[in-house]
């Protein structure tokens, strides 16, 4: 959510491993589920039809693996965001791409909820990828729209540090509307209130 990777990649060997990669799959999936403290050994196991040995084999324990699963993720946000971001089109375009990805918007934003795991949180290794990958996204919009506003597109009084924030904030508190509701109404009329402040007012 830059083209730059997140640097707590890990090991070639791991991913290598179709026992490891089923690992990392599993251990994504209930991380998105029930969070860090709620993801135990047993459950990644049962999830990834791989026994103890086999998890130990491959990661030094569940803070291990659970780096895995989360730089994983934060790959694959960035890759996504970064494609419609650096694609065709003008500015608002390129953010209006991004803003109306399909998301499984009651499951929440897969980085974002972490940001709620105190475990997570608490962790500087295990929190360096999602902050990171936050932040990512702030600079990648910011640097998006400061491109619009050179061109003319936006107007001079558009702050692209401070607006890129609003983009982030705007989703991720949609998310926890949506999820709050039990709806994804309050995400979509959320994102559709941004996209009426970006687009600017055509000439009368």
């Amino acid at each position: 959510m830059y083209s730059a990777v997140v640097t707590t990649d890990p090991t070639p060997a791991r991913a290598a491993s179709p026992t490891a990669d089923r690992l990392v799959e599993a251990t994504r999936e209930l991380l998105w589920e029930r969070g860090y403290t709620g993801t135990s050994p047993k459950a990644v196991q049962q999830r990834a039809g791989a026994g103890q040995g086999s998890m130990y084999h491959h990661f030094a324990g569940k803070s291990d693996l659970a780096l895995a699963a989360i730089t994983r993720t934060a790959e694959e946000l960035r890759a996504r965001a970064d494609g419609l971001l650096s694609g065709p089109g003008t500015t608002v375009e390129r953010v209006t791409a991004y803003l109306c990805l399909e998301r499984d918007v009651l499951r929440g934003c897969p980085v974002g909820r972490l940001t709620q795991d105190p475990e997570v949180m608490a962790d500087p290794v295990l929190r360096a990828p999602v902050e990171q990958t936050l932040g990512w996204l702030r600079g990648r919009l910011a640097e998006v729209l400061a491109e619009g506003r050179a061109s003319g597109e936006l107007p001079p009084s558009v702050d692209p540090s401070g607006t890129a924030a609003t983009v982030v904030a705007v989703l991720q508190g949609g998310y926890v509307l949506a999820r709050a509701a039990g709806s994804p109404e309050p995400f979509d009329q959320a994102v559709t209130g941004l996209l009426a402040l970006l687009h600017p007012p055509r000439p009368a």
